[in-house]
């Protein structure tokens, strides 16, 4: 099943939900609102949270039709397939459910507001008003009634101490009937007191807004206390509390300014018929109050119930109209979403109905082929994963392919190269793709012999030769490659045996290998048999030469006048220093052709250096040497004979060229450096001789470790070459190169690297 699908299948579980819970709590509603009506109470206690789930109900309603509607019209902006069935449906279930009831709840409206009103009477609310206000009018004139009695009372105290005013208070309480007596003077203090006040430490005293009353003029006063409390109460049980408080001014006969006044308090309790019957009619008089305060609410409630029924009977229709619109229009909407997903190039299996009419056969037939189209699509994938696996694998190939590899258009640009074209060049051709081969440094000479040969083959091909590719063999210069690592400079030819093919497109396949060190191995091969047949073909008449010139020398010099003795002498002696000269020269030509293959054992390199440092000691040479050794360096697999060998004839090199350059230049020759190294990147030990000499020129360079190839007068050009031929005994690589400073030659550096017996640093 569709993401789509189960969309719409959610979609229409929540609304089926949500109309049961709509239709449930109405129904709850309704139910609570007759159980309101009949228990007052009830409908007093849970008015506010009913009438505020009836809002609730009603918005969630609202936001769902609103929802809907919103939905029916985004579906027909966006003109999607049914978007019209659905709502030409939807209107039609709507207008049945809405039109009967709106008539419905306009009579319901009217007949529940009219009801209500009738419910209350005019007469009852003015009777009632009438009766609180009798109730009132009675205890205000029998508290009026009892304060006039305590102001006649108070007349007895008038002549009567402070010390003898308690009998009279007792006797001033049993005429009122009074429950509690209290006699107080100016200062607020209870001078005498007769009734319940004799058991209180401190009894109640007026309030000074009561005192300056009286003393302003008012006589008396009085105040009905404890009706509100009994009124607030539920139970009535303390009615027997409420009384006239009663607070009366006690008349001095003495005229003088300064006489303290005295104030008579009276307790007088209400008759108790009379405050329960006050109570009653303030009771049903609160009770009517609410009641018809209550109306407004309870209407509100019924025409809220009835705009809920009316909501929930809009909410009914539309629902149904979506669903049963939904059932009608399903199959249509299934096939125009299945003919959208086919179109972006979605072919999942797409829903098939299984209902027997022609629309479900018309989507099982759709589903049916998509599933073909998928299978077709499928095998196509299929194929594209095999071709794209063929293709890195061929890149696999080509990466890790000594030679190089470049591919060109019909325009010469270069498309591709592989990382042995890189190594091999020396460059990073990368960075020159899209670009001519000729317009890249250094190849233009490549260019021109690629263009060349490709017009040749090209040519013959329509001759019908029968060859698919030319070879070529090109001495390259690489006179491009300005710095290597360590501030060192690499010059030289490179020859390369180039191959070419034509590809489909008219472009062009490059394909060459550096053979420089195969030509270089001819050339020292083909040396050491010249050097081989030299040594055997010129040794053997050298010694006979020598020993004729001695002999002639012996025989003639006493025969001969001084001055041709001297000549003679002169002449033999030349003879000898050639013929040494010669058989020097002899014995570096048979050592060359005649190395010893190498026996390598485990040998320290810093320990063979420091042996050897001992014959360049500063009082036997002219040139100084200086060492610094890596203590970090392991044991290398070597000879340590001709290891011994190839460190004296670089060294000796070294000192030749930098003494030559020093007295050049008319300074003290610097000191020679001798070095190890572990290089952990490459886990090799290198071995550098660097001097301060001039350098190698660049034809020099590039074929320095040749035979005869030197820059002494006086050299055979065969150190190097034994350096060489050693270094491959042992596996060893050598560079050699030029130390540059700021673009200016500061001297040479030969440097081997050496595999240790242990690949793992100490």
């Amino acid at each position: 099943m569709t993401t789509s699908s189960a969309s719409r299948k959610s979609t229409r579980w929540a609304l089926g939900v949500a109309g049961a819970v709509m239709c449930a709590i109405g129904l709850v509603l309704l139910f609570l609102l007759m159980q309101a009506t009949n228990n007052r109470e009830l409908y007093e206690r849970h008015y506010a949270w009913l009438f505020g789930l009836n809002v609730l109900v009603a918005v969630a309603l609202s936001l769902v039709l609103l929802w809907m509607a919103v939905r029916l019209a985004l579906r027909w902006k966006q003109r999607k397939f049914g978007s019209r069935l659905l709502f030409k449906l939807a209107a039609i279930f709507g207008l049945v459910g809405v039109i009967p009831g709106l008539l419905i709840y306009v009579v319901s409206y009217q007949f529940v507001s009219r009801s209500i009103e009738s419910w209350f009477d005019v007469k009852v609310e003015g009777a009632l008003s009438a009766g609180v206000n009798l109730a009132s009018v009675t205890l205000e004139t029998i508290a009026n009634d009892m304060a006039n009695s305590t102001r006649t009372a108070s007349q007895q105290l008038t002549q009567v101490s402070d010390a003898g005013a308690g009998l009279v208070l007792e006797r001033i309480r049993e005429q009122l009937g009074a429950t509690d007596v209290v006699l107080w003077n100016d200062a607020g203090v209870a001078v005498a007191s007769a009734g319940t006040s004799l058991l209180e430490l401190s009894p109640v005293r007026p309030s000074s807004q009561q005192l300056r009353s009286l003393r302003s003029g008012l006589k008396v006063m009085a105040n009905i206390e404890g009706l509100d409390e009994v009124a607030a109460s539920s139970t009535r049980e303390n009615i027997d509390s409420v009384h006239v408080k009663v607070l009366a001014l006690v008349s001095n006969p003495r005229l003088e300014l300064l006489a303290e006044r005295r104030f008579l308090q009276a307790s007088i309790p209400l008759p108790r018929a009379l405050v329960t019957n006050a109570l009653a009619v303030q009771d049903a008089n609160r009770e009517y109050q609410e009641r018809a305060l209550a109306r407004q609410g309870l209407q509100r409630m019924y025409i809220g119930t009835l705009t809920l029924s009316l909501f929930l009977a809009v909410f009914g229709a539309v629902l149904l109209a979506v669903l049963l619109g939904n059932q009608l229009a399903r199959p249509l909407l299934v096939l125009a979403q299945g003919v959208r997903d086919v179109a972006r190039g979605d072919l999942t299996p797409k829903i098939a109905l299984q209902s027997k009419d022609e629309l479900g056969g018309l989507t099982r037939s759709f589903a049916l082929m998509t599933q073909q189209l998928l299978d077709a699509r499928t095998a196509v994938d299929k194929s594209m994963i095999e071709v794209k696996a063929a293709r890195t694998n061929l890149q696999t190939i080509l990466d890790n392919l000594t030679s190089g590899v470049l591919v060109l258009d019909d325009r010469w640009h270069v498309l591709s190269i592989n990382p042995g074209a890189t190594r091999i060049l020396r460059m990073p051709m990368a960075i020159y793709i899209g670009r001519k081969l000729e317009d890249v440094p250094g190849l233009s000479t490549l260019a021109d012999m690629v263009r060349e040969q490709f017009d040749i083959f090209l040519g013959e091909r329509g001759a019908d030769t029968g060859r698919d590719r030319w070879q070529q063999v090109l001495e390259l210069s690489l006179d491009h490659v300005s710095s290597g690592q360590d501030g060192e400079a690499a010059q030289g030819k490179t020859t390369l045996v180039v191959r070419g093919a034509e590809l489909p497109q008219s472009r062009r396949l490059i394909v060459f290998d550096d053979i420089s060190e195969i030509v270089s191995a001819q050339r020292s091969k083909a040396w050491a048999e010249v050097a081989r047949r030299v040594a055997h073909e010129i040794k053997n008449p050298l010694t006979p030469i020598q020993l004729s010139a001695e002999r002639l020398a012996m025989k003639l010099t006493d025969k001969l006048e001084l001055p041709e003795q001297a000549l003679l002498n002169r002449s033999v002696k030349t003879i000898v220093d050639q013929v040494a000269a010669m058989l020097r020269l002899v014995n570096e030509f048979r050592d060359y052709a005649r190395l010893p293959a190498a026996e390598l054992q485990p040998v320290d390199l810093n320990a063979l250096v420091s042996d050897l440092m001992q014959l360049y000691g500063e009082e036997n040479v002219q040139v100084p040497v200086r060492a610094e050794l890596d203590g970090l360096a392991p044991l290398v697999a070597g000879d340590a004979q001709q290891l011994r060998q190839v460190i004296h004839n670089l060294v000796q090199n070294a000192q030749d060229a930098t003494l030559q350059q020093a007295e050049a230049l008319g300074i003290a020759p610097a000191p020679v450096e001798i070095s190890t190294q572990w290089i952990e990147s490459s886990k090799r030990v290198r071995l550098s001789i660097c001097d301060s000499g001039a350098g190698f020129p660049p034809h020099i360079l590039q074929r320095a470790f040749e035979p005869y190839v030197t820059t002494k007068v006086r050299g055979t050009g065969l150190g190097l070459a034994v350096v060489k031929k050693i270094a491959d005994e042992h596996g060893a690589r050598i560079d050699l190169a030029n130390r540059m400073d700021n673009g200016i030659v500061q001297g040479a550096q030969v440097s081997l690297s050496f595999v240790p017996v242990n690949t793992e640093a100490p």
